[in-house]
This record gives structure tokens, C-alpha cells and sequence, in this order.
């Protein structure tokens, strides 16, 4: 099983992966989600996962913890093949956050976050101050330990799920458009709480979203996929924008729309502000 110790630069790899479903009755072909795909995910980053709708984000998402086998192809941490690995204890060494949390109704907020470390052998105290640890880091009062997941908001919700996620300190933390539900200023949120938690665990991140302002504000490097997990670029955030590869991605960036043609004008208290194209304000400018 990895560990930190074993950890190198390209922690996650996706060698050739093509996954296949049979088609929906004897005669149709099978349905291809995701076909020949290739990427790496370094050590200690955030790399995005970012698409339309049925591009296969998620298939290559839940790769990494073997809840989606590959038909061919490999995935591999730290250079070992997953397949050769225990399911169940690959999945207890991974953090996963979904859309919606995901909580065990039944169990309080402390008991769902400590889930995972006491099936990985911790002890109730250990337990407890994991539970502890986390319910601050995520910027939750202690005694919303006790509560029940119904008692709750969304933005509560995904936060406790993120603690969940982390509560055992994984190496590495998969994300399926763990924000999606939740209000705009809820998610602003929940985004930069991800980046200073991953700042201070160092923990690799693979995020998916469709949602490409998510992705530019999150990623270390984003991977714009098309229909069939086909990569149309893999860059960082400024690349991706400043160097477009092709007129696919232009368009999913929405580089040419009428609303991302920015100008500034000067206030009345002599600040920069920034409009668009119909004179909404967008923003100020600071000087660096």
C-alpha cells in the first residue's frame, strides 16, 4: 500500500485507460465512456478535471479508488499498479467527497468523521481528536459534533464531508463536484477552505467540476476534456487561458463571449473598476 514515504512526482498516472460498457441490448455496440487516456497527477497538487457533462470525468474519478475498473489500461500510485491492490483497503487510504455529502443519516457529525480513521485501527480517544482536529480545520464549532446530518445546511453538509474525507490524513482526496449544490457564496466559500487545507496537508488532489471558473480558481493544473475523456489541453490555470490549443477550448473557456470582454473605469474615489461589456461591475483592479 503507498504511504508518504513512497510518495514521487507524479503520484497518480493514467496509462492508456479505455473503459467500456456493453450497449443496451445484444446487437448495439458497447458504449465507450472513456477511450485511451493518458495524464499524470503530481504529488501535492490540485489537478482538475474539468468537461461537459458525460466527457468522462467521473469514470476516470473513480478509477483511482477501483469503484471503476479500467477495460484496458492501468492506473497506477507511486508506480504501483491499483489492481494488484486490496479494494477495500485502497478506499480506506483515499478521501473521497461527493456532490451531496454523502452522510451516514444515522450517525452523528463526530461519528461520521471518524468513520475512517476507527476502521483503520484508531483508537476512541485517537478517534476523538482526529474528530477534533478536522471539525476546526473545516471551520465548524466543537459542538456541532453532536448533531445529526438533517440538522444541517448544504455548505455544513460538504464540509463535514470534506472533514470525513481527511479525517485519516489520505494522501490522496478525490472530488466529484463536491460544491455543486451548494449557493454561490456558500461555495466561494468551501473553494478556499479546500486551497488552505490543501496548502497545510499537502494532500494530492484530483477535483472534478464542469464548472470552469472552479477550476481556474482551484487547480494547479486543469485537464479540459472532450467526448470520450479525449484531452484537448492539460496546463495550469494561465496557460490554459493566455495559450488556448485549440478553438474547443477558447470556446469552453468562454474566451470570445461577450461578457469576458473586461475594461476598467475610474470611480469617483479614484478606484479602477473593472466592467464588462455592458458596464456591469465585475470588480476592482489593486495595484501589484
Amino acid at each position: 500500500m503507498f504511504n508518504r514515504k513512497t510518495a514521487t512526482s507524479s503520484m497518480i498516472s493514467f496509462e492508456s485507460v479505455t473503459k467500456t460498457y456493453p450497449g443496451p441490448s445484444r446487437s448495439a455496440a458497447d458504449v465507450v465512456a472513456v477511450r485511451d487516456t493518458s495524464f499524470t497527477v503530481d504529488t501535492g497538487t490540485i489537478t482538475v478535471l474539468a468537461g461537459s457533462s458525460g466527457c468522462g470525468k467521473t469514470t476516470l474519478l473513480r478509477m483511482v479508488n477501483r469503484m471503476v475498473a479500467p477495460t484496458s489500461g492501468r492506473v497506477l500510485i507511486n508506480g504501483d499498479d491499483i489492481a494488484h491492490m486490496n479494494p477495500v483497503q485502497l478506499r480506506r487510504k483515499i478521501g473521497y467527497v461527493m456532490q451531496h455529502a454523502g452522510l451516514l443519516p444515522h450517525k452523528t457529525v463526530a461519528e461520521n468523521i471518524a468513520v475512517v480513521p476507527r476502521l483503520n485501527g484508531a483508537s476512541r480517544t485517537e478517534a476523538k481528536r482526529s474528530v477534533d482536529r478536522m471539525l476546526d480545520m473545516v471551520e465548524l464549532p466543537a459542538d456541532m459534533a453532536d448533531r445529526y446530518p438533517a440538522e444541517l445546511s448544504g455548505g455544513q453538509a460538504q464540509r463535514v464531508g470534506v472533514a470525513r474525507a481527511l479525517a485519516d490524513e489520505p494522501r490522496i482526496l478525490l472530488m466529484d463536484e463536491p460544491f455543486g449544490a451548494v449557493d454561490p457564496l456558500v461555495r466561494t466559500g468551501l473553494q478556499q477552505q479546500l486551497v488552505d487545507i490543501q496548502h497545510e496537508l499537502g494532500t494530492t488532489m484530483l477535483f472534478v467540476t464542469h464548472d470552469m471558473s472552479e477550476a481556474l480558481r482551484l487547480g494547479h493544473q486543469i485537464i479540459l476534456l472532450a467526448e470520450q475523456g479525449r484531452i484537448m489541453q492539460q496546463d495550469s490555470p494561465t496557460k490554459l487561458v493566455e495559450q488556448p490549443a485549440n478553438a474547443f477550448v477558447e470556446d469552453f473557456l468562454g474566451l470570445n463571449a461577450v461578457d469576458k470582454t473586461l475594461r476598467t473605469r475610474t470611480t469617483e474615489d479614484g478606484r479602477t473598476m473593472i466592467v464588462d461589456a455592458h458596464g456591469r461591475p465585475a470588480g476592482f483592479l489593486e495595484q501589484a
